[in-house]
């Protein structure tokens, strides 16, 4: 909804421009989901799906709550081996997630760990769900991804680690990710560069 998502994108964009980014990424992410193997997919969202949701996912209502709430509950909705991403990194592949989805994803693993380049993270696995490993992480700070791996080690968890990713945070950031996706957000994006260039 224009002016709830993405507001960092605004400026230079208007409100309703970073809510079609917005919607452009979570349905890039929600055709690579798809794509992906897994026993079960869930979307827990705010709001009420669009035609942007594909086939095959189930929905669940979002709690109330700061952003550690609210992943934590979304784990609390699983009951084995769980792989958690957000919609702001829409050049993620099925490759990319393939060791965290792949056969042996779980073998020797406790969790899996997927750092954003400001400081957070991408995705979080937990082979066991344990929603209190996420609950009081200070969240959307260049330490939270510091503090949250670290939360797991000092559970004893075995951790394995994605490749460091860029999020859709301010317009520099949805620049650079354009130029490596190749679904709606490039295409959106472009659209909108097109419309403000001289």
């Amino acid at each position: 909804m224009p002016g709830r998502v993405k507001t960092r994108l605004t400026p230079p964009h208007s409100p309703q421009e970073a809510a079609q980014l917005a919607e452009a990424a979570l349905r890039d992410t929600l055709r690579t989901v798809a794509r992906t193997p897994a026993r079960r997919r869930v979307l827990v969202l705010d709001g009420s799906p669009g035609q942007w949701l594909p086939d095959g996912f189930e929905v669940v209502p979002q709690c109330r709550g700061g952003l550690d709430e609210r992943i934590a509950s979304a784990f609390a909705q699983c009951d084995g081996p769980a792989l958690l991403i957000g919609m702001d990194t829409p050049q993620i592949t099925a490759g990319l997630l393939a060791p965290a989805t792949g056969p042996h994803a779980w073998d020797e693993c406790d969790a899996w760990f997927g750092p954003a380049m400001d400081g957070g993270f991408w995705a979080l696995g937990l082979a066991r769900p344990r929603p209190a490993l996420v609950r009081g992480v200070p969240m959307s700070t260049d330490r939270t991804g510091e503090v949250q791996r670290q939360r797991l080690v000092d559970a004893g968890l075995t951790v394995r680690d994605l490749p460091a990713l860029r999020d859709v945070d301010t317009a520099a950031d949805a620049a650079q990710i354009a130029v490596h996706c190749s679904g709606d957000f490039a295409a959106v994006h472009a659209n909108l560069s097109r419309a403000v260039a001289p």
